[in-house]
């Protein structure tokens, strides 16, 4: 599993360290991620996802997993949040034409 962001798309930055005397060594910026179980409304199902502290933060702000992914581009999802997103958007539909 790569440490990335299944929400967000945050991945791996890599960076220097840099000494007093100006010696540059390689590390890695990890980023924040958290194994949580979200709620969705529409689907009315919990799904874990492995999400950033940031994306977790995002997705209260904009009033929940529905909404967040939504409003979300398909390009920084990862396959699972893509596919949860889909049926969303297709749940909502049919509840739109029914009212």
């Amino acid at each position: 599993m790569s440490r990335m962001c299944e929400l967000t798309g945050k991945a791996v930055l890599v960076g220097n360290n840099v000494s007093h005397a100006n010696n540059k060594t390689k590390r890695r910026f990890l980023p924040n991620l958290c194994q949580v179980t979200l709620i969705s409304d529409v689907l009315g199902q919990r799904y874990r996802l492995r999400v950033s502290a940031a994306a977790l933060r995002s997705v209260e702000h904009r009033g929940g997993l529905d909404s967040f992914l939504i409003k979300a581009s398909e390009n920084e999802l990862s396959m699972r949040a893509r596919l949860l997103r889909r049926q969303i958007v297709k749940k909502s539909a049919e509840a739109a034409v029914a009212a």
